[in-house]
């Protein structure tokens, strides 16, 4: 598992997470605004997820919003 964040890696208020995010491969994830950005806490979501359920095998992929 390669697991690479968006462009921009960051905190939301308090510490909060949203648990909801978009898988991508090998390009780089933006939102409707051309923003590249997910939270370190969902980051970590994201990372535990994979680790409860792997899904990508010895290939990367990255996550964002």
């Amino acid at each position: 598992m390669f697991l690479s964040p968006a462009g921009n890696l960051g905190n939301l208020q308090k510490g909060e997470r949203t648990g909801k995010y978009r898988v991508g491969k090998d390009d780089m994830l933006f939102d409707e605004k051309g923003n590249s950005f997910i939270s370190v806490e969902d980051y970590a979501v994201a990372m535990v997820d994979e680790l409860e359920k792997p899904q990508h095998h010895f290939e990367r992929f990255t996550v964002a919003y």
